[in-house]
């Protein structure tokens, strides 16, 4: 039988899952500009007036005190006139339906708040009470905040949004050509058979830098809707082939295995990836002087050679210089005639690149 101290810290301290990455991420798909929820929110916004929006769920119900049920179809213009009223809204889970309006929020006061408007105060406690999205519209502080579950955030400006991802964006470029500067020179040197620690530094820090920034552009983008259509497209351009090239350096360079040494790439802040010491001791090594012979899993993943073609010419060469430099014959013994000389005129047009 359930007591009443479980009820109370049930109510109070409410068992919240974590807001998983992909949950936060198609919450700003559903608010992005472009959409007829974002219309709807920031005409409420331009009226000049305040207004709380909850979008039902299975536990909302306690929390809805009065109101008149309105129970017509959503569009934003509806939505904007209703918002003029003192009281909530209430939206189906769906978001296609506008089910009452006026209505009082009875959220337990004793759920801990950090905000001091009664509005926010009462949108985060419904919002933390029920595990859902409770929106507040602020004529004060100009702005609308999502409450959702434990999380709270407030929705950016759309001309700021791209005024901050176009600063990305070029930060990113910059980012790129240094990447491809440091990726050409551990080509050069590796098809030379001489293997560069130092240059798989480079190359490794800078495609987690360009890794960790388009992280956090691609929310930004998200939140642009469609008015981030050109930098979506922009993007993808920039960060093409990035982590294939990124995870094949790790993989010819740690002494860990490739996934240990990436979870540990991953924990780094942008201040501790600019340290290179920070990127040695992600694979492992105690200084960058290395004379290990080249794995070859990054120069020979530029052939039509399949995965496991790959692996069993490193296990029998042993050295990426032993697998591009053996004879066709030698090579063929390893993985058949007609690949031995496809390999080999691939490996020198590769050479010819560089």
């Amino acid at each position: 039988m359930t007591t009443k101290k479980e009820v109370q810290d049930r109510i109070l301290k409410p068992k919240t899952e974590p807001i998983t990455e992909e949950e936060f991420l198609n919450l700003l798909r559903v608010i992005a500009p472009g959409t007829n929820f974002r219309t709807a929110l920031e005409g409420a916004l331009k009226t000049g007036k305040g207004a709380l929006i909850v979008i039902e769920n299975e536990h909302t119900s306690p929390v809805i005190d009065g109101g008149f049920r309105v129970n017509c179809r959503f569009s934003p213009q509806r939505l904007i006139e209703l918002a003029k009223m003192d009281g909530a809204i209430t939206l189906s889970n769906d978001l296609k339906k506008i089910n009452l309006a006026n209505v009082l929020l009875t959220p337990n006061n004793k759920i801990a708040s950090q905000e001091t408007g009664t509005r926010h105060k009462a949108a985060e406690r419904v919002a933390k009470q029920t595990s859902g999205l409770v929106i507040a519209i602020s004529e004060r502080r100009h702005e609308i905040t999502l409450f959702y579950k434990n999380k709270q955030y407030i929705l950016q400006a759309t001309d700021h949004l791209l005024r901050k991802a176009n600063e990305q964006i070029q930060l990113l470029e910059k980012q790129r050509d240094l990447f491809d500067s440091h990726l050409e020179s551990l080509n050069k040197s590796e098809l030379k058979n001489y293997p560069s620690l130092n240059h798989a530094i480079h190359v490794i820090q800078k495609g987690r830098l360009i890794e960790k920034i388009t992280e956090d552009l691609k929310k930004q983008v998200i939140e642009l809707g469609n008015e981030g259509t050109l930098i979506r497209t922009r993007l993808k351009e920039i960060i093409r082939g990035v982590e294939k090239e990124t995870n094949l350096a790790i993989k010819d360079y740690t002494k860990l295995d490739t996934k240990k040494t990436r979870t540990i790439l991953e924990s780094l802040s942008y201040d501790e990836l600019t340290d290179e010491e920070n990127i040695l001791s992600s694979l492992a090594y105690e200084s960058a002087i290395n004379n290990n012979p080249i794995k070859g899993w990054r120069i020979l993943g530029k052939t039509s050679l399949q995965e496991s073609e790959i692996a069993t010419l490193i296990k029998e060469k042993k050295t990426l210089g032993q697998a591009i430099h053996s004879s066709q014959k030698n090579i063929a013994e390893t993985i058949g005639e007609e690949k031995a000389k496809a390999f080999k005129d691939e490996i020198e047009k590769i050479k010819l690149n560089f």
